[in-house]
């Protein structure tokens, strides 16, 4: 169950990491409203994961899926680049999240 909160909470992470971007400076109230609350539930679920998953591990996994949803949404919705180098370090971080839960051992 905490694997489960950890991805919902790096989820949300995602939501309010865009969300700041429509904000406008936290000078428009309802993405400002949408974005606090994205990141009240992330936070909040990534405390009830770090009961049982190691710090280190749950921090790394939850910033790592941030970043990745990040940089995803920032290419698929905001054409971004997807270029060949930012492809590659996606994915090394991708590899990163995967080998920290392969070897987290809970």
């Amino acid at each position: 169950m905490a694997w489960i909160l950890l991805l919902l909470a790096g989820l949300f992470e995602v939501g309010w990491a865009v969300g700041l971007k429509y904000t406008d400076g936290f000078s428009r109230f309802w993405p400002t409203v949408l974005t606090a609350a994205s990141m009240v539930v992330s936070l909040a679920l990534l405390g009830l994961a770090l009961r049982s998953i190691p710090l280190g591990t749950g921090y790394a996994i939850w910033t790592g899926i941030g970043t990745i949803g990040t940089v995803i949404f920032g290419i698929v919705y905001l054409a971004e680049p997807a270029t060949v180098a930012r492809l590659v370090c996606v994915a090394l971080i991708l590899a990163g999240i995967l080998g920290l839960k392969l070897v987290s051992g809970s």
